[in-house]
C-alpha cells in the first residue's frame, strides 16, 4: 500500500507547477482574454499528459482566470470594470486589516526586513528598472500578510490577489503614479515601523484603491 503513496503526490505537485506556469501565461497576455485554451499544445509544451493539466485548469478556475464551459473547455476570463471595482474594494478592507494587525504583531526582525525592501523598491524605481519593482512590490506585500499572523487572512487574500495581480501586471504605470505608488509604499513602511496599527491600515486601504483608480485610468475601464 505504501509504494503507492507517492504517485498521487508527485500528480498534485506536478499540477501545481503547471498551474503556476499558467497562471504567468495569463498575467503576461501569453493567453489572452476569451481565448480558448488548446490542451494539446500545452501537454507538448510542458511534456505531461491531460490529466495534471486539467488539474491545473481546475484550480486556475477556482482563482477565477479561466473559465471550464461544458463541451468547449477553458477559456480565459475577462476582466471587467465591475469585477475590478469588487475585488479591489474586497482586497483593500484585507489588506488594511493587514497593515493593522502587522503593525501589532511583527517582530522587529520582520520591520527591519519591509523596511529593507521598501528602500530596495525605491532604488528599483531610479533605475527605472519595472520587473524589479514588481518582484519587491509582490514581495512586500506578502511580507506585511505573514508579519500579521493570521492564516484565514492570508488564505482568503491568496484567492483575490491572483485577479487583481493579472490586472496589475498588465497595466502600464505612468510615471507619476510609479512615484506615487513608491511614496505610499514608504509611508506605509514608517507607520509600521512606528507601530501606528490606524494609520497602516487607512494607508494600507488607499495604496489598493490608488491601484485601482491607476489600472482603471490605464485600461479606460
Amino acid at each position: 500500500m505504501n509504494s503507492k503513496i507517492p504517485g498521487p503526490i508527485e500528480r498534485t505537485a506536478l499540477a501545481v507547477e503547471i498551474s503556476n506556469h499558467l497562471r504567468q501565461m495569463i498575467f503576461e497576455g501569453v493567453l489572452e482574454p476569451g481565448e480558448k485554451v488548446r490542451e494539446k499544445p500545452l501537454t507538448e509544451k510542458f511534456g505531461v499528459s491531460r490529466t495534471p493539466l486539467r488539474e491545473a485548469l481546475k484550480v486556475l478556475a477556482s482563482e477565477g482566470l479561466l473559465e471550464l464551459i461544458p463541451n468547449r473547455g477553458a477559456v480565459i476570463t475577462r476582466q471587467s470594470a465591475d469585477e475590478l471595482d469588487e475585488v479591489f474594494s474586497v482586497l483593500a478592507v484585507l489588506e488594511g486589516l493587514a497593515g493593522e494587525l502587522a503593525a501589532k504583531a511583527a517582530s522587529d526582525k520582520d520591520l527591519a526586513r519591509i523596511s529593507k525592501m521598501t528602500r530596495e523598491l525605491r532604488q528599483s524605481f531610479e533605475d527605472a528598472d519595472r520587473p524589479t519593482y514588481f518582484r519587491i512590490n509582490q514581495a512586500i506585500h506578502k511580507a506585511i500578510l505573514e508579519a500579521a499572523s493570521n492564516d484565514t487572512l492570508t488564505r482568503t487574500h491568496e484567492l483575490l490577489a491572483y485577479r487583481a495581480q493579472r490586472a496589475r501586471y498588465q497595466a502600464n504605470l505612468t510615471a507619476e503614479r510609479w512615484r506615487v505608488a513608491v511614496e505610499e509604499h514608504e509611508a506605509i513602511a514608517g507607520a509600521l515601523e512606528a507601530r501606528d496599527a490606524a494609520r497602516c491600515a487607512a494607508l494600507m486601504r488607499a495604496h489598493l484603491l490608488n491601484k485601482l483608480a491607476s489600472i482603471k485610468a490605464a485600461a479606460k475601464v
